[in-house]
């Protein structure tokens, strides 16, 4: 699907590996280089016609997230260099003035690292209590075990939509209806949902999102944190300095600008923003609706051709997603990885920054392949021949 938008699948490669980052289309390329080779001006500083441009150029791409999500308001969505810095603001500037010593924060033990060492370093700064929900048997978040977790202390729930490894997609909705009825805010980590389904925020009714460009056909660099306007209000300044700012005379008077912009101090990554705005759209032209189905067949498909194979050991068998966690019995999964990447097949191996999980699989490192639109039966066939013959990878590892 659209493979012919993607140069560097111009190169006999069998890119494996989105769920880290994804392919840029020519037209993501495209956009950001018109911007530097035509109006490259800073946002919302000059009095001139290619500063207007790039300032209806951000704003549109802002209003592009707004509706991409279905926000209410476009103050909503405040640009963020990626889902690491946004959950790291939402837990540091505002929970940091909200949560104190004692109060609970949930999460799981399938978490990515930026929504679980956020909340840590929260906890030895204030001493709040990170308690973490137990994982049924396929290693998913239910809402029957994270209702037994509550406690009049729980002020947060903070959850990955999609896992990063096990590929499992939480029922975000029903956590969120729960979490309010006991006063309780929900922190959604979308960085590996928000490129592969369609997210309602107003449907969903979370009260923060956070989620990058780099996963979704945009470039590096640049994220989306989201949170209810009456939240974000009440958010500190991560940074202060150019943009954000109305006046300051003294310290004692110091006035800053309404939302989003206080929140986006000094010169932001203005192609960044431009590029995910083309991206969104790229995506909105094809359709998540389609995207997700097509991926769910793929998955069914590679899950079908591995399953043969013996000496493959499926760690998410049961998954929602592009995301198929597995390793070849008795081999090393770097050591796969490299053998795969001779064939320009790449896949990632480790434990994928999600150092916790192997308290719930027993697996302390696999290989990876996160699916994406672009990638074919084709692309699972040439992987699944690879991996056909264990004793072949054993004799080319030396």
């Amino acid at each position: 699907m659209n493979i012919e938008d993607f140069p560097m699948l111009k190169e006999d490669l069998v890119y494996l590996d989105n769920g880290a980052t994804s392919l840029k289309p020519q037209c993501v390329i495209d956009k950001m280089t018109e911007y530097y080779e035509k109006y490259s001006a800073n946002a919302h500083r000059g009095d001139y016609d290619i500063s207007f441009k790039v300032d209806q150029e951000y704003e549109k791409t802002r209003e592009e997230v707004r509706r991409f999500i279905n926000a209410r308001f476009k103050e909503e969505i405040v640009f963020t260099s990626g889902a690491t810095e946004s959950l790291n603001w939402i837990a540091t500037y505002f929970f940091g003035k909200y949560l104190e010593a004692g109060d609970e924060v949930l999460i799981t033990n399938s978490e990515h690292a930026s929504n679980v060492l956020p909340w840590f370093r929260l906890s030895n700064k204030l001493g709040i209590v990170i308690k973490f929900i137990p994982l049924d048997d396929n290693h998913y978040v239910t809402v029957e075990n994270i209702e037994k977790m509550l406690s009049p202390k729980t002020k947060v729930i903070a959850l990955a939509s999609i896992t990063n490894v096990i590929g499992d997609a939480r029922p975000i909705k029903e956590i969120c209806k729960l979490a309010h009825e006991n006063n309780i805010f929900v922190v959604m980590d979308g960085a590996q949902s928000v490129a592969h389904q369609k997210t309602d925020v107003q449907d969903l009714d979370v009260d923060f999102l956070a989620f990058s460009g780099h996963k979704m056909c945009g470039p590096t660099g640049i994220g989306v944190l989201y949170g209810k306007k009456e939240l974000l209000e009440e958010m500190e300044p991560p940074n202060v300095g150019g943009g954000m700012n109305e006046s300051f005379d003294s310290p004692q008077e110091v006035y800053y600008k309404d939302l989003p912009t206080r929140l986006e101090a000094g010169t932001p990554n203005i192609a960044g923003v431009i590029g995910l705005g083309e991206a969104i759209r790229y995506l909105e032209n094809i359709g998540m609706e389609k995207i997700h189905e097509y991926e769910k067949k793929l998955r069914n498909y590679a899950l079908q051709e591995l399953l043969v194979l013996p000496h493959i050991d499926l760690i998410n068998i049961e998954s929602d997603s592009g995301i198929i966690a597995f390793n070849v019995d008795g081999i090393f999964s770097q050591d796969v990885a490299y053998y795969l990447n001779k064939y320009k097949v790449c896949v990632r191996a480790g434990n994928h920054c999600a150092k916790n999980l192997k308290a719930e699989t027993g697996v302390q490192n696999s290989l990876r392949i996160s699916l994406y639109f672009y990638n074919t039966e084709e692309d699972i066939d040439n992987l699944v021949e690879l991996l056909r013959n264990k004793d072949k990878i054993l004799e080319e590892m030396i």
